[in-house]
């Protein structure tokens, strides 16, 4: 797999920033660049620098030589509007995608660590088709019987969509540092029927062998620090480019919220040590899941991974469900 493409969204706010930037440099407002320029919306600049529209390289090159920009950073900055205008190229990895699934895979892209917590629900780049698609169709159901008149994508689109998106922790040889707490009650009976339950722990088994996969189990009863109680489910994303923002993403259930704000980062970092010190360890969670997937069937056979540190590689094929350790 190639290298992981520039996120778009990602390019936008970073384009938006330093266009904001050389704007403030240069002394103008808003109202004076659009006077200059001739554009006929007052919001276009806004949008731009908000990184909440697609940039127009002609756009880009008039307000850097409003500006004034310096050649190198010229050319830097044309080279990310091209990016950040790029959907069409960088959907070339994902061809199968909808449109929820889009915002998480453009904040993905280009990662160098994502960390997760779910308090319910097993993070979708670790589910199982099986266990995405109970996930998807219940949701689907709660949005028919509410009148909702747009009830989601077809759920095997879904799926696919969220296979596609996982692809980026086995890529090479880019591969983003992955960590993610999650809590039994995402595995237990409630979420799926036993065979489908099992197939989703054997996939964790495989999954926190991988050397940038790192998982850990809170269980219920577990105290956080002095009784801390996280609100949501979140994910944390650091970007290969040291330029380009931290993002927190919020999910409330049928609403994501993002974010690049420094003091909301600052707080959901801070609740992910909490819960990662009150987690059990890799090794010990390793353990947990399977010892799980033993319990679940009388007859499905216990996962041929070996206890200790996740660290070691292996080859992820499933047969029956059982683990393989032959790569």
């Amino acid at each position: 797999m190639p290298p992981a493409a520039p996120s778009p969204i990602l390019r936008r706010r970073r384009l938006g920033t330093e266009l904001r930037r050389l704007r403030e440099a240069a002394g103008l407002t808003g109202d004076q660049v659009i006077e200059r320029i001739g554009w006929a919306s007052a919001s276009k600049l806004s949008r731009l620098e908000n990184g909440r529209s697609r940039p127009d390289p002609d756009d880009v090159r008039d307000l850097l030589a409003l500006y004034g920009a310096a050649d190198e950073l010229h050319e830097e900055l044309l080279g990310i509007a091209q990016e950040a205008g790029d959907m069409r190229g960088w959907l070339r990895n994902f061809p199968v995608m909808t449109q929820q699934q889009r915002g998480f895979a453009e904040l993905e892209a280009g990662c160098a660590e994502i960390s997760e917590y779910n308090p319910v629900i097993v993070p979708g780049l670790l589910q199982t088709p099986g266990y995405a698609r109970h996930r998807i169709i219940s949701a689907a159901q709660v949005a028919e019987q509410a009148g909702d008149p747009e009830t989601g994508d077809d759920p095997e689109t879904e799926v696919r969509a969220r296979q596609a998106r996982q692809s980026l922790l086995t890529r090479s040889p880019d591969a983003p540092r992955y960590t993610a707490v999650l809590e039994d009650a995402a595995l237990g009976r409630r979420a799926g029927p036993p065979e489908v339950l099992h197939e989703q722990i054997v996939h964790l088994c495989e999954l926190a062998v991988l050397p940038n996969v790192t998982l850990h189990l809170l269980l219920r009863d577990t105290r956080i620090a002095d009784w801390y109680l996280p609100p949501t489910a979140f994910s944390v994303y650091r970007f290969a480019d040291p330029l380009d923002p931290e993002t927190l993403a919020i999910e409330g259930g049928f609403t994501d919220v993002m974010s690049t704000e420094a003091n909301a980062l600052n707080r959901y970092k801070v609740a992910f040590e909490w819960l990662c010190s009150a987690a059990l360890s890799a090794s010990d969670t390793l353990s947990w899941l399977i010892e799980a997937a033993g319990r679940l069937t009388d007859t499905a056979p216990e996962p041929t991974v070996a206890y200790g540190p996740a660290t070691a590689p292996v080859q992820r094929r499933r047969d029956s469900g059982r683990l393989t350790t032959d790569r």
